[in-house]
């Protein structure tokens, strides 16, 4: 890892108002549970204070990595490079702009805003109730489940851009497809969003998220840290029947392991390291690849 001072980046953190963590384990803030440490922890409490702090960091050369709810990430077991700005603590308003508009800072978790909206009779996402993960991260990635994904609801999103300044993206210019959005080519900061949404009945919303949320807790092993789907929906099938016909299912290296539940999990099964867990999943798409002709396509992203 690289050597940075932080001290004056420290201080201005500081002085913005924002929260400042030391020599932070990783591990704590992924839903993998795994990850080496990072030096500093920012965690801005306003959209002012995180543009002025890439332009500390883009001046005194420091880089710095973006966490929402750590949900769909793999640290690496050497830790990070540079600094971490965490969102999911500090940007955290919600509110409604009209009668089926909501505005949602990036910080704010998906559960957090599904009852929003369950709260003002509004529908529309529902599928999205228990995917773990802030907003940030939600429409970074276009999560989905369900038949819904982000794009259906979201009209504009707003962000940091990499000098610092704000600026905002709408309509076409989000560039949503599946499970990919612009911000994952722009590297931007997202930090707020508009969704527009539709009056519905408040008892059949929450029939349908209680309905949604009892089938994950059925079909998906959240009883075990992981990052949710390990790979993305290939052209054709589905990643883990793919992995289930190659007779993965309890496959391990490590403590990692391929769910027995639901096979397209990769768990942290028995304090995994994050090496486990990319060792399995290297393993896992090298037999599907050779047994089955399909390449998959990591959903986690790597961090280091």
């Amino acid at each position: 890892m690289m050597v940075i001072n932080i001290t004056e980046l420290k201080n201005k953190a500081l002085t913005l108002g924002c929260e400042v963590k030391e020599n932070v384990a990783m591990k704590d803030y992924t839903t993998f549970k795994t990850g080496g440490n990072c030096e500093l922890l920012i965690s801005p409490t306003s959209t002012d204070a995180l543009g002025e702090i890439v332009k500390e960091c883009n001046k005194k050369n420091i880089p710095y990595t973006v966490l929402g709810n750590g949900s769909n990430v793999l640290v690496s077991d050497d830790g990070l490079n540079g600094i971490v700005i965490y969102i999911a603590e500090g940007l955290s308003d919600i509110k409604l702009l009209n009668d089926t508009t909501i505005y949602c800072e990036a910080g704010v978790k998906l559960g957090t805003l599904c009852n929003f909206a369950l709260d003002n009779s509004l529908s529309g996402l529902e599928f999205a109730f228990g995917i773990p993960g802030s907003v940030g991260g939600a429409i970074f990635m276009n999560a989905g489940a369900y038949g819904g994904e982000m794009k259906d609801v979201v009209t504009k999103v707003y962000h940091i851009d990499k000098d610092g300044n704000e600026g905002c993206l709408i309509g076409d210019n989000l560039s949503f497809s599946y499970r990919k959005s612009a911000y994952e080519e722009n590297g931007y900061i997202i930090t707020g969003v508009e969704l527009s949404l539709q009056k519905g009945n408040k008892t059949e919303i929450k029939e349908k998220m209680t309905d949604l949320l009892g089938r994950r807790k059925d079909k998906q092993p959240l009883e075990y840290p992981s990052a949710g789907s390990t790979f993305k929906r290939p052209a054709v099938g589905f990643a883990g029947a793919f992995i289930e016909e190659c007779g993965l299912k309890g496959k391990q290296i490590g403590g990692a392991m391929v769910s027995e539940k639901h096979a397209g999990f990769i768990i942290n099964y028995d304090n995994a390291s994050s090496d486990d867990i990319l060792k399995l999943m290297d393993y896992v798409k090298e037999t599907v690849e050779k047994e089955k002709g399909v390449t998959l396509t990591p959903e986690v992203r790597f961090l280091r």
